[in-house]
């Protein structure tokens, strides 16, 4: 078993910033790769950004490409998500999770993190 655990969230204003940090736990060697997903009130869960568990290769959706960055610290089990010029739209309960496989569903989930940018 995995154990995620997100941190960071928090209330920003537009043009700020936030860093968000995902602690894993447990077996993670078993791992393939990290990613981050996030869902607005009324809105189904979409994909943000992966990340190898070797970290090296990543993947940023296109509403984020350019502002948000997934990078990793393998030495603390730890997959962040910087995100600048963080836009209204942007707010969401921001979700980590884990897979063991690139052809495998994410098989792990943090608890989420909440993340409100103010107009």
């Amino acid at each position: 078993q995995v154990q995620l655990v997100e941190s960071g969230g928090g209330l920003v204003q537009a043009g700020g910033s936030l860093r968000l940090s995902c602690a894993a736990s447990g077996r993670t060697s078993s791992l393939y790769g990290m990613g981050w997903f996030r869902q607005a009130p009324g809105k189904e869960r979409e994909f943000v950004a992966r990340i190898t568990y070797s970290g090296s290769s990543t993947y940023h959706a296109d509403p984020v490409k350019g502002r948000f960055t997934i990078s990793r610290d393998n030495a603390k089990n730890t997959v962040y998500l910087q995100m600048n010029s963080l836009k209204p739209e942007d707010t969401a309960v921001y979700y980590c999770a884990a897979r063991t496989s690139r052809l495998s569903v994410y098989n792990y989930w943090g608890q989420g993190t909440q993340v409100t940018v103010s107009s």
